[in-house]
């Protein structure tokens, strides 16, 4: 059985991983679609507007702070390689670190980028909204997966 501090770690990475598969349940679920049914310029404009927003201190606690805890947990468990629970902390932590924080870095970050050099009203942005909308949703769903399935994986890992 995992306690003592170890506990209180798999349960903050149980709690993080959760928020973060909030988040981006969410913007797979109406945020991105809300977005897509807006005019090209005014939905370039307001996502560029959400990706500034997204990238402060009390979001990127959580996002960042589970893939500081994903890691952690992943280096204690092979420290103290429990009786019980390694293989589904093992996991948790590769699902959240790859599925969720890499897929970010290699996937959404780049998109964004390239959305946030392109000026809102121009045909170039209208052109490429549609492809963004698309490709950006997806890889969200895949963050989404991997973040609600390291928290369950967390959580059976304490069960």
């Amino acid at each position: 059985m995992i306690d003592g501090p170890f506990f209180v770690l798999v349960v903050a990475g149980v709690l993080g991983t959760g928020l973060v598969a909030g988040v981006f349940f969410g913007f797979s679920a109406f945020v991105m679609r809300g977005l897509a049914a807006l005019p090209p310029a005014q939905g370039v404009a307001a996502m560029n507007a959400i990706n500034v927003a997204a990238v402060r201190p009390a979001f990127m606690a959580v996002f960042a702070g589970s893939a500081a805890l994903s890691a952690l947990i992943a280096v204690v468990t092979f420290v103290v390689w429990p009786a019980e629970g390694t293989v589904e902390l093992l996991s948790g932590s590769a699902l959240y670190l790859v599925g969720s924080f890499g897929l970010t870095i290699v996937a959404n970050v780049p998109r964004n980028d390239r959305l946030a050099g392109l000026t809102p009203g121009a045909p170039e942005a209208a052109g490429y909204w549609p492809a963004y909308v698309r490709e950006w949703t997806l890889w969200n769903h895949a963050r989404t997966v991997a973040s609600a399935a390291a928290s369950l994986a967390y959580i059976l890992a304490l069960a």
